[in-house]
């Protein structure tokens, strides 16, 4: 797991470092993209992330206990939080595709610098699909954890997949923490 952890590290890392060496390069066309988000959703994603963050650490500690109905709460609320963040990324998308805000033939931005407005635009989408993407993962780790726990399968003596997975959620946090300042909040005053 921590290998794989440290390898998506590098992952996100070559992304963070695109977009911190283009926003250097194009200050102002970032910081009229940054407008564009909605800071509000955002925040409230980021505080929707940190309580599932809260929900997986108490799994976690139910299976280590063998608190079965406490475990099976907790991964059920982590599940239905991640579902919750899932939904705020798509209305945001959806206002982004309304507003010509996707990158392509169809991209219209009245802000300075257009064309290099879409690579911030770009790099968002990069960004946040690929973190959604994540989620998604996730989500589908939580379902067989919430089955397992049903079939009383975690105990004391054996709750490695709990943790795994537990390890795995507070990482796609730890990514939307990083993400989150960086594309709404970078420039803003």
């Amino acid at each position: 797991m921590w290998f794989f952890l440290a390898q998506e590290v590098m992952f996100f890392g070559g992304l963070f470092t695109a977009y911190v060496v283009y926003r250097t390069a194009f200050p102002e066309a970032f910081h009229a993209g940054s407008h564009e988000l909605d800071i509000s959703l955002g925040a409230f994603n980021t505080l929707v992330l940190l309580t599932s963050s809260l929900t997986m650490a108490l799994s976690v500690h139910a299976a280590q206990v063998s608190k079965r109905g406490m475990l099976i709460v907790n991964l059920i609320l982590t599940l239905i939080l991640g579902f919750v963040f899932l939904g705020v990324k798509v209305v945001e998308y959806a206002a982004k595709f309304e507003h010509h805000l996707v990158p392509g033939p169809h991209f219209q931005f009245h802000g300075a610098d257009p064309t290099n407005a879409q690579l911030f635009f770009s790099l968002y989408f990069a960004m946040t699909g690929l973190h959604a993407l994540h989620m998604i993962v996730g989500a589908g780790l939580l379902l067989v954890l919430i089955v397992r726990s049903y079939q009383g399968m975690f105990n004391r003596n054996y709750y490695t997949p709990v943790e795994m997975v537990g390890l795995y959620w507070h990482f796609v946090d730890l990514i939307w923490i990083f993400l989150f300042p960086l594309l709404y909040l970078l420039g803003r005053h």
